[in-house]
């Protein structure tokens, strides 16, 4: 067995190496000769130094945070692997000035992350929480009320044209459904193969009918959405936003839905996860909630371990991972 030691993270793992996504495969990195090993939980949301003496490697599966002070006077720490394409909880910076290299699973979530995008599209479309909440509650006859916007002739609006936001538009694109984008780096080459029409924010939030959030984030995107961005929103539209719950300003999106402004939205992410309970998104029939997993299935789980999984082995054998966040690091 190999010196090479891996730690993964335990909000989302148990000690056996067992996951709330499923089997990520941890018997690869035995089958190459690493060992591993679950952190037990801590009343910290931040892995510390302590934690992680020792180890050469850190699976992170949540979102418990990499700081600079995670990584102070470590020596043979070498990577920080996220299961997932976010590493908003990662100093990378920190990580960079360490020697850190730093691997997310870009293209693994983008088509499961399409897909559960889609589908929080129609349920907003069709109204499907509140008429499955009908026929449970048996108040069929108010169906009535409930007829639902649809998307015939509608105007698909995407705030970031990334990986996900790329992937995204392909579906509608096959859908035959009008979409236009924005994006802060300019991708016009992308946007025409897509068929997609690329406008400045304020434009793409006046003009759609569905505003769809997909960008990272970061401090650059924190509160992108704020109370300006949601009042200039078309009045009866529709949020989404699969992205970070601080790239919205939550309590003006709140006030925008109970204003009636917007007519509902679909959230897999929040501010504070999970959402409190005192929230008054709870409460909203024409809101869908999904607990920062809609993305979540069989295909998912496979393919994001993969991807970390090959690039935990390839760093511990002195090669180049193929999903670099902070490439400097391997010059």
């Amino acid at each position: 067995m190999s010196d090479y030691r891996v730690a993964i993270t335990g909000e989302n793992a148990h000690m056996d190496g067992s996951t709330i996504y499923g089997d990520i495969g941890l018997q690869r990195l035995e089958q190459a000769g690493l060992s591993w090993e679950v952190l037990p939980k801590s009343g910290s949301d931040t892995v510390s130094a302590a934690e992680l003496e020792g180890f050469n490697a850190l699976f992170a599966l949540g979102h418990y945070k990499v700081s600079a002070d995670s990584l102070a006077g470590l020596t043979d720490f070498r990577h920080v692997a996220r299961f997932g394409a976010g590493y908003d909880a990662v100093d990378v910076p920190a990580c960079t000035d360490a020697g850190v290299v730093v691997t997310n699973a870009p293209e693994a979530v983008r088509k499961p992350m399409a897909h559960a995008t889609i589908a929080m599209l129609f349920a907003l479309a069709h109204n499907l929480v509140i008429k499955d909440k009908l026929v449970r509650t048996g108040r069929w006859a108010e169906k009535q009320h409930w007829r639902g916007a649809g998307l015939d002739g509608a105007t698909i609006g995407l705030v970031g044209l990334g990986g996900i936001g790329e992937s995204i538009a392909r579906d509608l694109k096959g859908l035959g459904l009008k979409t236009i984008a924005y994006n802060r780096s300019p991708k016009p080459e992308l946007a025409a193969a897509l068929g997609v029409d690329q406008k400045p924010l304020a434009e793409v939030l006046a003009e759609s009918d569905f505003v769809i959030v997909t960008v990272a984030a970061n401090a650059q995107t924190r509160h992108l959405i704020g109370a300006e961005e949601l009042s200039a929103m078309k009045p009866g539209s529709f949020f989404i936003n699969v992205a970070r719950g601080s790239v919205v300003d939550e309590q003006a999106l709140t006030g925008h839905l109970q204003s009636g402004h917007l007519a509902g939205a679909a959230l897999d992410v929040f501010a504070t996860e999970p959402l409190p309970s005192s929230s008054p998104l709870m409460g909203m029939d024409n809101v869908v909630l999904a607990p920062h997993g809609l993305c979540w299935t069989d295909s998912f789980t496979d393919a994001v371990a993969t991807s970390a999984i090959n690039d935990i082995i390839a760093v511990s054998r002195g090669q180049r991972p193929v999903h670099p966040v902070n490439p400097e690091v391997l010059a």
